[in-house]
């Protein structure tokens, strides 16, 4: 199979991730989009919300449709979540896949100052897809010798940001619509953000 891997906070996940991984999917010939909620993101600073509770809101947000998965794998490693770590652990769990790291306009440039960015490359095509707010990438060149390439994909974007989700919730106000629906009763029930 063809695996998009999809990391992030998710914090929460909302329409604007599941319009990118769309996008991924459709872009890249890819048979799946695997969503990696992170540990303990290391070029950000901590999440607001419980990994248990990004990890359930993952799964809410992809269980109607059949091709977006919920991964825990960065949330059973200890220490921050680095991608080149949790890359060389799934494909040595998943030797038969081809894994595809799926990133947004805004991750495309810190990209290079990432834990051994040069392995990462070396082990896995990278997908860019658009984000609201953020410059089209230009040419997406693979940036080290040996990498296995670089894709940019357009396609549909929603302006849509976990920062003015989480706002909101804790103003009391509605998320519904932005997020999908069992995400937003999710985060009413357990008071998410207040």
């Amino acid at each position: 199979m063809r695996i998009g891997l999809y990391g992030g906070t998710f914090d929460p996940i909302h329409l604007g991730h599941l319009r990118a991984a769309e996008t991924a999917r459709e872009g890249a010939g890819l048979d799946a989009v695997a969503f990696l909620p992170s540990a303990v993101p290391p070029h950000r600073g901590a999440a607001l919300s419980a990994a248990a509770d990004r990890l359930a809101m993952a799964r809410l947000a992809t269980a109607s449709q059949p091709r977006f998965e919920s991964w825990d794998a960065e949330l059973r490693r200890p220490g921050p979540s680095y991608t080149v770590e949790t890359v060389e652990r799934l494909l040595a769990d998943r030797p038969s896949d081809t894994l595809v790291l799926v990133v947004g306009a805004d991750t495309w440039p810190e990209m290079t100052s990432w834990r051994e960015p040069e392995r990462l490359f070396s082990l896995v095509e990278v997908v860019v897809v658009d984000r609201p707010g953020y410059p089209a990438p230009g040419p997406t060149a693979p940036p080290f010798p040996g990498a296995r390439g670089v894709r940019r994909l357009d396609g549909p974007t929603l302006p849509i940001s976990a920062t003015a989700i989480r706002e909101r919730a804790r103003q009391g106000l509605s998320v519904r619509f932005l997020v999908p629906d069992p995400v937003a009763d999710f985060i009413t029930e357990r008071r998410l953000y207040r």
